[in-house]
C-alpha cells in the first residue's frame, strides 16, 4: 500500500505540469539516449589516443633496427618545419647528420656539436648542468641566415625522452635555426670496442668505472664511426656555461696549423705532472708535466675541435690508433691513466704536438682545484692560471660555476 501511495503522489505530480513541460522532458531523455548509443560507435578522446600510439608502435617497430640515431629535428618554433624536420629515424649513411640534398639546395651551412647525455634521466646534478649549458648556449647563440645548429647527443632510452622535453622548454626563446640528433649509445659502443679495446686497459680507472666504457673514447675514433661526409664536429662537456656565441668557436678551425688534427686546451691542473712522475723521475730535464708556457701540462677534453676529414687522412694519427703503438707509448711514458680519451690525447701530444691546435684558456676555463688541496698546492697556481677574456667556463669536478 505505501508503494501505491508514492506512485500516486508522483503521476498528481506530473499531472500539474504542463504539456509542453512533458513535451521538454521527453525531448531531453531521448537526446540522452541518443548520445549514448550513436556515440559508442564514434571516436571519443580515449579511443584516438590509443590510435596515435597503436601508429606510433607500428612507426617504431618498422624502422631499420641498424639505425644509429634517432633525430627529432626540434626546430626553431617559429619556423616552418622543413623536409627533414620531422621526426624519423636516421640511417646508418648518415645523411641526416649533415647537409642533405633538399638543405644543401636551399644554402644551408650546418655547425656541428656533440655532448654525452647518458644516465641523466637519474642524476639531477647532470640535470642542473645540463640546463645551465642550453640556457647559455641559447642566451649568446647568433648564427646568420642559411645556417644551422646541430645537437647531436649520445644518449640511452630513459636520457633521449627526458632530453627532448627539456630541449623543448630550454630552446623556446632560440633565434636561430637548429636541429637535434639522439644517437644510440649502445650501438655506437659496438661500433667503437674494436677499436679503442687496447687502449681501454692503458687509460681506464678500472672495470665498471666510468670512463672504463668503450663510449668514453668516441672522440679519439669518431672519424671512423661517424659518415664522412661529417667533417667537423665539435665536442662538448655537459658542465659547460657558455657566455659567447658558440659560433665564434668553429672559426677556430680556420686557425689550426698543417698537420693539425685537433683543437684543445690545456689541463689546468697538475693531473700530468702527478701521472708522469715515473717518468718524470728518470728524465728529470723532460719538459713533460712541466707548467706553462714551456712546459707540456697535458690536455682537458672538456672542449674539442674535431677536423674528421684531417683525422682520416692523416697516416700518422691513425697509426697511433693501432693497440701496437698505444702500448709502444704507454710503456715509453711509464704512463697509466683513469681519464679516458683525455689521456691518449696527452700522451701521444707528448710525442707528437704537431697532431694539435692549443686552444686559448678561455675556450675551456676549467674551474677545479681539487690538485691545489691534494700535494700541489706551492705550483698550483703555475697551472691554473688563464690570462684572458673567458668564453666558456668548465665547472669539472662539480665546481660552482660563476654567475654572470
Amino acid at each position: 500500500m505505501g508503494f501505491l501511495r508514492v506512485v500516486a503522489r508522483i503521476m498528481g505530480r506530473i499531472s500539474t505540469f504542463r504539456s509542453y513541460q512533458l513535451v521538454l522532458l521527453l525531448a531531453a531523455a531521448l537526446a540522452v539516449v541518443a548520445f549514448y548509443y550513436f556515440g559508442s560507435e564514434r571516436q571519443n578522446f580515449s579511443s584516438t589516443t590509443k590510435r596515435i600510439k597503436q601508429t606510433q608502435a607500428s612507426h617504431n617497430t618498422n624502422r631499420n633496427d641498424a639505425d644509429l640515431t634517432v633525430d627529432t629535428r626540434l626546430s626553431h618554433p617559429d619556423e616552418p618545419k622543413e623536409q627533414g624536420w620531422e621526426e624519423r629515424g636516421v640511417e646508418e649513411d648518415g645523411d641526416a647528420l649533415t647537409s642533405r640534398k633538399a638543405d644543401s639546395e636551399a644554402g644551408y651551412q650546418h655547425y656541428h656539436v656533440l655532448m654525452m647525455f647518458t644516465k641523466v634521466d637519474k642524476s639531477r646534478s647532470l640535470q642542473d648542468k645540463f640546463r645551465v649549458a642550453m640556457l647559455s648556449m641559447v642566451k649568446h647563440g647568433h648564427f646568420l641566415e642559411g645556417e644551422v645548429l646541430v645537437l647531436h647527443f649520445v644518449s640511452d632510452q630513459a636520457s633521449q625522452e627526458l632530453g627532448k622535453r627539456m630541449l623543448l622548454e630550454l630552446f623556446l626563446d632560440t633565434t636561430f635555426k637548429y636541429e637535434v640528433v639522439f644517437h644510440d649509445v649502445v650501438a655506437l659502443t659496438q661500433k667503437l670496442f674494436p677499436i679503442v679495446e687496447a687502449m681501454q686497459k692503458h687509460f681506464s680507472a678500472g672495470s665498471g668505472a666510468y670512463y672504463s666504457d668503450a663510449i668514453f673514447f668516441l672522440s679519439v675514433a669518431m672519424h671512423h664511426i661517424m659518415p664522412e661526409s661529417l667533417t667537423r664536429i665539435v665536442q662538448l662537456d655537459l658542465d659547460l656555461k657558455y657566455r659567447t656565441n658558440i659560433r665564434d668557436l668553429f672559426q677556430e678551425f680556420h686557425r689550426f696549423p698543417p698537420g693539425a688534427v685537433i683543437g684543445i686546451t690545456r689541463e689546468m691542473q697538475p693531473v700530468y705532472r702527478h701521472t708522469f712522475w715515473q717518468y718524470r723521475k728518470e728524465n728529470p730535464q723532460t719538459r713533460v708535466g712541466e707548467p706553462p708556457p714551456d712546459g707540456l701540462p697535458g690536455f682537458n677534453s672538456g672542449v674539442m675541435l674535431l677536423d674528421l676529414g684531417a683525422m682520416r687522412s692523416s697516416a700518422l694519427y691513425n697509426k697511433l690508433l693501432e693497440p701496437s703503438n698505444v702500448a709502444k707509448l704507454a710503456d715509453q711514458y711509464r704512463f697509466r691513466g683513469h681519464l679516458g680519451d683525455q689521456d691518449f690525447f696527452t700522451m701521444i701530444g707528448m710525442e707528437h704536438p704537431e697532431l694539435f691546435y692549443s686552444l686559448a684558456c678561455g675556450w675551456n676555463r676549467q674551474l677545479c682545484t681539487w690538485w691545489r688541496d691534494h700535494g700541489y698546492g706551492d705550483i698550483f697556481q703555475l697551472y691554473y692560471r688563464c690570462d684572458g677574456p673567458v668564453y666558456i667556463y668548465h665547472g669539472n669536478c662539480n665546481t660552482p660555476i660563476p654567475d654572470d
